[in-house]
C-alpha cells in the first residue's frame, strides 16, 4: 500500500512540533488557506463541517473554478514560506514558482518575440502570450509582488485577466495590500483596473505575524562586513580567493537580449563587483538573473548609505538583492552601514521595499542560508 504524501498543513505542524518553527496564528490561518486551495485544484473534498470545508467553498465561489490567494504582509513574517510549503506539495504538474521579476522578463520577452513575427498572433500580443502560458502553466506562485514600472503596469490588466479567464490559478506574496500596489506609479490610472481584477478573481489575505523571524540575528556568517574599510577588503580578498577554487581571475562578459555586460572581475564561479559598477548604471532585472545563473557567489563592496534622491541606485540594489535571494546565490557585501540603516527615508514604495531587502540582507548571512547555499553548488560557499 502507498504511503499517501503528508499535508501542507501536517508539514507546517511537523516543523512546528520539531521546533524550527514557532507556533503562530496568523501562519496557521494561512496554512489552511492553501490547503484548502491545494485541495480544490486536486478536486478533493474537504472533510464535513468545520472551518476547512468552508474555506475550500470560499475558494470554489458559485462555480468549479478555483481562486487563487493573494497573501500579503510585513517583511519577515514567513510568506515566502508558507508559498513554498504550498507549492512543494501541489500534486499537479503544470505549475510554475517564479520571483515577480523574473516572470515579467519572460513576458517582456515573449512580446518581443512575437512582434519579431507579427503573423504568429491574430490578436492583441499580451492576450497571445497569457495564452501561451496558460498551455504550459495551470497555477502560477509569484513571491514578492511588485509593480513599479509602467511597462509591466499597462499590460498587467490584459496580461492577468486573460490568464484567469484561461484558468489559471494564481498565488503571490506581496508586502503590500492590493490597493497599494505601484502607488504613486506614473499613470496610475491605467493601472487601476488591474487592481479591481485582482480584488474581484483573487482572496486577500493579510498575514500579521508579529514579528520580524530574520532580524533574531541568529548564527550570522562573515559574508557582510562593515564598515568598508581596509579590513573589510582583506576579508573579502580571503574569501573571494577562497571561492574561486584556485580558478584564476579573468574579465568576462555575458550577453542579455543582445546587450553585453562587462565582468572586470571573475574567477570561476565567482564575480566581484563594486556597488557602482552593478547598481549605478542602468542595469535590469533581467541582467541580474542572467548573473544569478553564471555565478554561484556575487561579491558587492562600498555600498554606500542612500538618500531618498538616488531612487534608481536603491531600486536596482533592491533588484539584485531580491533576484540573489531567490535563486540561492551566496551574497558577500561590504557597506557603510548594517542593512536596516542603509537606507534613510520615512516613507515611499522605496522604504517598504528596501525594508523588505534588508531584512533579506540579514537572513543571507545567517546559517541556514549559507548551508543552503552550499548545498547548491559543487564548492563549500564559506571556508
Amino acid at each position: 500500500m502507498t504511503s499517501r504524501a503528508p499535508t501542507i498543513v501536517e508539514k507546517y505542524e511537523a516543523l512546528v512540533d520539531a521546533g524550527v518553527l514557532e507556533r503562530d496564528v496568523s501562519q496557521r490561518a494561512a496554512i489552511e488557506r492553501l490547503q484548502a486551495l491545494a485541495d480544490a485544484l486536486a478536486g478533493r473534498r474537504a472533510k464535513k463541517g468545520g472551518l476547512m470545508r468552508a474555506v475550500v467553498a470560499g475558494f470554489r465561489g458559485r462555480t468549479s473554478r478555483a481562486r487563487g490567494l493573494y497573501l500579503w504582509g510585513p517583511v519577515g513574517r514567513g510568506k515566502t514560506f508558507l508559498m513554498n510549503l504550498f507549492f512543494s506539495a501541489l500534486a499537479i504538474d503544470r505549475k510554475r514558482r517564479a520571483h515577480f521579476h523574473a516572470f515579467m522578463a519572460d513576458v517582456h520577452d515573449r512580446l518581443h518575440r512575437l512582434r519579431q513575427n507579427p503573423g504568429a498572433c491574430a490578436a492583441d500580443p499580451v492576450t497571445c502570450v497569457a495564452q501561451e502560458i496558460a498551455r504550459e502553466t495551470r497555477v502560477l506562485c509569484f513571491d514578492e509582488f511588485a509593480v513599479h514600472d509602467i511597462a509591466d503596469a499597462t499590460i498587467l490588466a490584459r496580461l492577468f485577466s486573460s490568464l484567469l479567464a484561461s484558468g489559471v490559478v494564481i498565488v503571490a506574496t506581496s508586502n503590500v495590500e492590493p490597493s497599494r500596489l505601484y502607488e504613486g506609479g506614473r499613470n496610475r490610472d491605467l493601472f487601476l483596473p488591474f487592481i479591481a481584477l485582482l480584488k474581484e478573481q483573487m482572496d486577500v489575505l493579510h498575514l500579521e505575524a508579529p514579528s520580524d523571524y530574520r532580524r533574531r540575528g541568529e548564527d550570522l556568517g562573515q559574508v557582510y562586513f562593515t564598515p568598508a574599510d581596509s579590513r573589510a577588503k582583506t576579508a573579502i580578498d580571503a574569501l573571494y580567493a577562497t571561492l574561486a577554487g584556485g580558478a584564476a581571475e579573468t574579465p568576462t562578459t555575458i550577453e542579455v537580449k543582445r546587450r553585453r555586460i562587462e565582468i572586470a572581475r571573475a574567477a570561476g564561479r565567482v564575480a566581484r563587483f563594486d556597488f557602482a559598477a552593478l547598481c549605478g548604471q542602468a542595469l535590469s532585472a533581467a541582467d541580474y538573473i542572467a548573473l544569478a545563473e553564471r555565478f554561484d557567489s556575487i561579491i558587492v563592496e562600498n555600498v554606500p548609505t542612500l538618500a531618498p534622491e538616488q531612487r534608481n541606485e536603491t531600486r536596482r540594489f533592491i533588484t539584485l538583492v531580491d533576484v540573489l535571494y531567490d535563486a540561492r546565490v551566496l551574497l558577500l557585501v561590504s557597506a557603510a552601514a548594517e542593512p536596516f540603516e542603509l537606507y534613510h527615508a520615512s516613507a515611499g514604495s522605496e522604504a517598504r521595499e528596501f525594508e523588505r531587502a534588508a531584512s533579506r540582507l540579514i537572513e543571507m548571512r545567517g546559517k541556514d542560508y549559507i548551508e543552503a547555499c552550499a548545498s547548491l553548488t559543487a564548492s563549500t560557499c564559506i571556508p
